[in-house]
């Protein structure tokens, strides 16, 4: 149920495509009362323009409905899984300034990267040594990096680099999360 308290201009009416306009806050009612709904909830109601603390958790492979962007922005650890299915996951990561993905290569898994704050410069080759291909990101910016090809994401700006990426097939165990880079190495250096 949405409640939007003046729609149409009062003197016209009968427009073919009405003008909406939005005054005061939306609302949409919620009749159920998973973990999803928790965080948000005031009276019964999820407001749809109230700031939310986000709760970071792996959340598959149950249906699941988040603002990815607030989620990113959110996200302080280097690594955290949000979402892992049996056929795609999605991480949140974060970048300090200077810091970088390090450059690895995923034999079987497509990879999207989506930044949401920030800058930096993606490489991409075919080869460990023969990474030829070099890009400035920015907010907004999409990345594809396809299977079997050597790439790294270095965060070349002023703050952190915000970013998500969807892994198909999935490529973390459930849950991951890493705190840091370190982490990271680590965890991977245990799973060879």
């Amino acid at each position: 149920m949405y409640y939007i308290p003046y729609m149409y201009p009062a003197h016209y009416p009968y427009y073919v495509q009405a003008p909406m306009y939005h005054f005061g806050r939306q609302f949409v009612q919620s009749d159920f009362s998973n973990q999803l709904n928790q965080w948000n909830r005031v009276d019964n109601m999820r407001y749809s323009n109230v700031d939310t603390n986000i709760p970071t958790k792996d959340y598959g492979p149950q249906p699941f409905v988040i603002n990815i962007n607030d989620a990113t922005k959110t996200n302080n650890t280097f690594r955290t899984a949000l979402w892992t299915g049996s056929q795609f996951q999605v991480t949140l990561m974060s970048l300090d300034v200077g810091e970088d993905i390090g450059l690895e290569m995923h034999a079987d898994v497509d990879q999207f990267l989506r930044v949401e704050q920030g800058q930096g410069n993606v490489r991409m080759g075919n080869t460990k040594n023969n990474v030829t291909f070099e890009e400035n990101v920015y907010d907004d910016s999409a990345i594809i990096i396809p299977a079997g090809t050597w790439h790294n994401l270095i965060n070349t700006g002023t703050i952190p680099l915000k970013l998500y990426s969807i892994y198909a097939p999935p490529n973390h165990p459930f849950g991951t999360v890493h705190p840091t880079k370190r982490d990271a190495m680590a965890a991977e250096e245990g799973n060879a």
